[in-house]
């Protein structure tokens, strides 16, 4: 199952806004975001019978600092017959500008580590340079794509000025690092939570803030001749500071939802770059 890092992005997960210099970027709260995971549904081919799990995702940093994102998502997976914990454990650092982006990622299996990647990529004009630590050295050159947080500013950007639909390229080191996806988005009317949403008492001080319905599915076209299915797709409630919540991650066979239950905001970043 790929696991996205633009999930929240897509949860934080694209040249850069217009010409717009690091202290012009658009703000993103630095926040510790907590989400409940469960079954969605799933189909007899899957073979899934149940599912739950938790995801925590840490964003950190500023333009002129550079972006940190520290994730977590954990899921046991119940097939009748057997039951599997899957735990992937993800550290990445994206620069202001959006040029370099590295990431390390641990994922285990009922608690033994099963892969570990490593890495560092940076955008060119022409092209993405991959340089692979782990689990072997290796050098790959991808065609020009973006990084998760620029990904998101500019979707924060566009959605701020009412376009609704776009395509653009992502990288962000999931499975192998040897991919760059093509995602669509769709952006939905900017909306005010009601009375009864059940994550109003996690959100806080942030309950009135408006949110745009976002859905990006994302396509893998390294196959040419392959049929435009999306891999995956992810919906959620996409607030103008990056939060995101509300979650529902598609993966064909089977989707899960993603409930925000609890949420710290961290001190706001210096205003302005020395």
């Amino acid at each position: 199952m790929r696991v996205s890092r633009s999930i929240i992005f897509a949860l934080v997960g694209l040249p850069l806004l217009g010409a717009a210099t690091a202290s012009e970027a658009v703000p993103l709260i630095a926040h510790r975001a907590v989400y409940d995971l469960a079954l969605d549904k799933a189909s007899d081919r899957s073979g899934i019978t149940g599912l739950r799990g938790r995801m925590v995702y840490e964003f950190n940093g500023s333009p002129c600092e550079g972006y940190t994102v520290n994730f977590r998502f954990v899921t046991q997976i119940d097939t009748g017959e057997s039951s599997r914990m899957n735990d992937q454990q993800t550290t990445t650092f994206e620069d202001g500008e959006g040029k370099t982006f590295s990431f390390v990622t641990k994922s285990y299996t009922d608690q033994a580590l099963e892969k570990e990647l490593k890495g560092t990529a940076t955008r060119e004009p022409d092209k993405v340079k991959v340089e692979i630590e782990k689990p072997e050295k290796n050098s790959l050159e991808l065609r020009p794509s973006r990084f998760p947080t620029e990904h998101l500013r500019e979707l924060i950007d566009k959605a701020n000025k009412g376009q609704s639909f776009y395509e653009t390229d992502i990288f962000d080191g999931s499975e192998n690092a040897d991919k760059v996806m093509m995602t669509t988005v769709v952006v939905g009317k900017k909306s005010s939570a009601s009375p009864s949403d059940p994550e109003l008492p996690a959100l806080h001080e942030l309950a009135t803030d408006k949110y745009w319905p976002v859905d990006i599915a994302y396509f893998d076209d390294s196959n040419e001749g392959g049929e435009e299915v999306p891999e995956y797709r992810i919906a959620f409630k996409l607030h103008e500071n990056g939060l995101t919540r509300d979650l529902v991650m598609d993966y064909g066979d089977f989707s899960m939802k993603g409930k925000l239950v609890d949420l710290a905001v961290f001190d706001k970043p210096a205003a302005s770059c020395k």
